[in-house]
C-alpha cells in the first residue's frame, strides 16, 4: 500500500473544444491515438485516479460521440458544450459545476496528455494560501523583442519570465466569479489572467517538462518516451514425418514438416515474439498458450497480425524485419520471394523492409542433423501516433 497522503477533494474541467487542425490527421487531435489510446484519455484517467469528481469535459459541437468512445468506461465524466473562445468554454464548464459546489477546481488542456500526479498535489497544496495556482517553468533561452521587419528591437529579461502550463488550480467560487465578471470582448491568455484581472493573486508552483502540449503533427512523434524500439525473437521446432512445412506463411515442399501445437511456423513465431518483446507485452505463449485447444493447428499468421495490432495500439508501427532461418534442408533461396511477399501482406511492410536469410550449422547440432529448424528475428518499431 502507498503511504502517500490523500489529495484534497477537487473537481476538474478538461478543455477539449478546439479544432486541433495544426496537428493534422482526420480527427481533432484530442481524439487521435497517442501511445495506444486517444490523447484526451491520458489526462482524464490521471485526474480520475487522483480523485477528481466530477470531471467536466468541454467539447466542440458534433464531437460528443467521439468523446464518449474515447472516454468509455471512466466514471464521473460529464460533457459540456464549448464556446467560440477558450474563455467561453471554461466558463461553460464552471457553470456546469454549480450544482456540485466544489471547493477547488483544476482546469486542464486535453492536449497535455502527460500529467504527473505530483503536479496536481503541488497545485492543490498552494490553494491553502492563494486563490489560484499555476505550474510554471523558467525560460532558459535568451529573448529578443521583435520590431518591424523582423529586426531585433530590444531584449527581454528572461529572469522575470516564466513558461506557464496547465492544469491551473483555483478556489472554485473565486474563479467562477472572475469569469462571470470578465469582459467578453477581451481576450485572456489563460484562466490565471482572468482571476488576476478580478483581483485574485496566483501562486507559481514548480511545473514539469512532461506537461508539454501536443500542438503539431511532429509532437505526436517526438513526445513518445522512446521513438524507436527493437525486439528479438528466437524459436525452434522439431522436423517430423507426416507434417506440413510452413515458413513465413508459405507451404514448403519437403519430406518432413515442423511439429507444434499450431502450424509450427518457426519463422512467424520468432517474428511474433520479437514484436511482443519490443512493446514489452510477454511472448507468443502468453497470448496463445499451447494448452488452449482453440490454437491447435492454427495458422501462425494470425499470431503475427495480433502482435502488430498490439504494437499499433501502443503507438508503434513496424519498421523492418530481419529474419535468419537455421537449417540444413530445405533450401530457402527458391522460396525467399514468396516468403517476403507473404510477410508483407501480414505486416503492411514493403518487401525492401523484409530480409530473409538462411544459414546452416555445418552439420553440427540438432539443425545440422536435420532434426529441426531454428529461427531468429530482429525487428524495429517506430512511434507512429
Amino acid at each position: 500500500m502507498s503511504d502517500a497522503p490523500t489529495l484534497p477533494q477537487f473537481a476538474a474541467i478538461v478543455v477539449a473544444a478546439g479544432k486541433g487542425l495544426r496537428a493534422g490527421g482526420e480527427l481533432p487531435k484530442q481524439f487521435r491515438k497517442f501511445r495506444g489510446k486517444p490523447l484526451i484519455r491520458h489526462s482524464v484517467e490521471v485526474l480520475a485516479a487522483a480523485g477528481a469528481d466530477p470531471i467536466e469535459v468541454v467539447l466542440a459541437e458534433g464531437t460528443r460521440e467521439l468523446a464518449k468512445e474515447a472516454l468509455a468506461g471512466l466514471g464521473g465524466i460529464e460533457f459540456v458544450g464549448g464556446g467560440t473562445t477558450r474563455q467561453e468554454s471554461v466558463a461553460n464548464g464552471l457553470e456546469a459545476l454549480v450544482p456540485h459546489s466544489p471547493k477547488t477546481v483544476l482546469i486542464h488542456d486535453a492536449a497535455r496528455p502527460d500529467l504527473p500526479k505530483e503536479a496536481i498535489r503541488r497545485l492543490l497544496e498552494a490553494l491553502k494560501d492563494h486563490p489560484g495556482a499555476i505550474p510554471a517553468l523558467p525560460v532558459v533561452d535568451s529573448l529578443a523583442v521583435a520590431g518591424d521587419g523582423d529586426v531585433m528591437a530590444g531584449k527581454a529579461d528572461r529572469e522575470a519570465l516564466r513558461r506557464v502550463q496547465t492544469p491551473q488550480a483555483f478556489r472554485y467560487t473565486e474563479i467562477l466569479a472572475a469569469h462571470r465578471a470578465w469582459d467578453g470582448a477581451k481576450n485572456a491568455g489563460d484562466d490565471a489572467q482572468v482571476l488576476t484581472e478580478n483581483g485574485g493573486n496566483i501562486a507559481l508552483v514548480q511545473g514539469d517538462e512532461r506537461l508539454k502540449k501536443i500542438t503539431v503533427a511532429e509532437d505526436f512523434m517526438t513526445a513518445h518516451s522512446a521513438p524507436f524500439r527493437v525486439g528479438q525473437g528466437f524459436d525452434v521446432h522439431r522436423l517430423v514425418e507426416g507434417e506440413e512445412l510452413w515458413l513465413c506463411g508459405v507451404q514448403i515442399p519437403h519430406d518432413k514438416g515442423l511439429s507444434g501445437h499450431s502450424d509450427a511456423d518457426v519463422a512467424l513465431h520468432a517474428i511474433t515474439d520479437a514484436v511482443l518483446g519490443a512493446i514489452g507485452d510477454g511472448d507468443i505463449g502468453t497470448h496463445f498458450p499451447p494448452s488452449d485447444p482453440q490454437w491447435a493447428g492454427a495458422r501462425s499468421a494470425q499470431f503475427l497480425e495480433h502482435a502488430v495490432k498490439l504494437a499499433g495500439e501502443a503507438g508503434f508501427a513496424l519498421g523492418n524485419i530481419d529474419l535468419t532461418l537455421i537449417c540444413e534442408a530445405p533450401k530457402i533461396g527458391p522460396h525467399r520471394a514468396a516468403m517476403r511477399t507473404a510477410l508483407g501482406a501480414m505486416t503492411g511492410l514493403e518487401e525492401n523492409a523484409i530480409s530473409i536469410k538462411a544459414t546452416t550449422t555445418e552439420r553440427l547440432g540438432f539443425t545440422g542433423r536435420g532434426e529441426g529448424i531454428a529461427a531468429q528475428a530482429i525487428i524495429s518499431l517506430y512511434a507512429s501516433a
